[in-house]
């Protein structure tokens, strides 16, 4: 067969199966199926299919399933993949997007795995972090749900449920409710539900399962839920008085949004919020990133404690550390994104030491003199000057002006 130019090649479909199997695929997917010329799946649903047509098995090492594909569309042949649920959930989606480009590729997908699992329960997931052990390294599973108020985990034979228990029972996690949904879709689906970890590092579950943890009743209020767990995306730059603080000793609306979008805060992680004071930072970016792991450090223990209630009123998990930094850092997980409230230039050189490649320090400052020794050491300064309106006897406005402070971070 002569190879067909790139620009007339055609996309690859990507057709999310339904738990009920090939004959629940809505009748544009099922069109889809029909047309193509070559069927790639798995050898459950390449059996079920039935077909005369040619097939590509996808078997553990994909690498011969793709070098396959490569070739069939290299040469005009229509492919549909099949893959379980949604394929652009942690599944096939990703593989062929790497491989292929996102503009090779047409996904059409059907309920995900952990949607069908938090709906078994009864429970909305708008708000729950999301991790996968299939595939992945373990420690990052971990690390993204271990401080989580609702979370799920998608697991495997080399990580099954019960280690999933253990490992975080390990490291101190808590969860009031934990819920194994094994072979969803299939005769032996069942829903496995205890009382915490130790239940789940004490049982034996199927390995291929979506694992629920969950604190309290696992229903957010609905106003409180502004933003998809997994996006990174949401409101912030609250009030001042919404946080509990100490004669305004707390980091400014205004500046604090600055400061959050200077962080760029990853979906999952270690941040440190050296100097907390109120906490707002920390709170606020553990709301942004629920995924992520967030230490604020303060020395004042009444202000560690308002740090503390802050995040309770706020919904939202901070491990507070009472210590002045730098000593008080030795003991922490080594940060992917930091911010420097206090302490002057030793403490941001302690921080920068301990900063994970590709991370990020963002820092303020009151003074220039300091501000211009933590411009040389991260490359960005910007001077943030905020007039806020305010109310005369007479009811007229005028322009109210706050101390200026000055916003350093880097790298990049």
């Amino acid at each position: 067969m002569t190879p067909v130019a790139e620009t007339a090649l055609p996309r690859i479909l990507v057709i999310g199966v339904p738990f009920a199997g090939l004959d629940a695929l809505a009748p544009p997917e099922a069109a889809v199926l029909a047309a193509a010329d070559v069927i790639v799946g798995g050898r459950r649903h390449l059996d079920a299919l039935a077909t005369e047509r040619r097939s590509i098995e996808i078997t553990a090492d994909l690498g011969p399933m793709l070098d396959a594909v490569e070739a069939a569309r290299g040469h005009g042949q229509r492919l549909a993949v099949l893959a379980s649920g949604d394929p652009g959930f942690f599944g096939l989606g990703r593989v062929l997007a790497d491989r292929f480009g996102a503009a090779a590729l047409d996904i059409r997908p059907a309920l995900s795995s952990v949607a069908a699992a938090f709906g078994r329960v009864g429970l909305p997931w708008d708000d729950a972090v999301v991790a996968s052990a299939h595939g992945r390294p373990l420690e990052l599973a971990l690390e993204a749900v271990r401080r989580a108020t609702k979370a799920a985990v998608l697991t495997s034979p080399d990580s099954p449920p019960e280690r999933i228990g253990a490992e975080l029972a390990s490291l101190g996690s808590r969860f009031d409710r934990v819920v194994v949904v094994s072979d969803l879709g299939l005769p032996t689906e069942s829903v496995a539900e205890g009382p915490g970890l130790e239940w789940l590092a004490s049982g034996s579950f199927p390995p291929l399962s979506v694992v629920l943890l969950i604190s309290g009743d696992g229903v957010a209020p609905a106003a409180a839920v502004a933003w998809s767990a997994g996006s990174g995306a949401g409101s912030f730059g609250r009030d001042e008085a919404e946080f509990e603080h100490r004669d305004g000793m707390i980091t400014k609306a205004e500046v604090r949004a600055i400061v959050l979008a200077r962080l760029a805060l990853p979906p999952s992680g270690v941040l440190w919020d050296v100097g907390a004071g109120s906490g707002s930072i920390a709170i606020e970016a553990a709301q942004l990133a629920p995924g992520m792991t967030v230490f604020a450090v303060e020395r004042n223990a009444d202000d560690a404690a308002r740090i503390r209630a802050n995040a309770d009123r706020h919904g939202v998990v901070v491990e507070v550390v009472e210590g002045e930094a730098p000593g008080a850092l030795a003991e922490l997980g080594s940060p992917h994104r930091a911010f420097v409230g206090g302490g002057g230039l030793e403490v941001l050189d302690a921080v920068r030491a301990r900063l994970l490649p590709g991370g990020r320090v963002v820092a303020t400052y009151a003074t220039l003199e300091r501000a211009l020794g933590a411009a040389d050491r991260l490359g960005h300064l910007v001077q943030v000057s905020v007039n806020r309106g305010g109310r005369l006897p007479d009811g007229s406005l005028r322009l109210v002006a706050l101390d200026p402070v000055f916003v350093c971070w880097g790298p990049s």
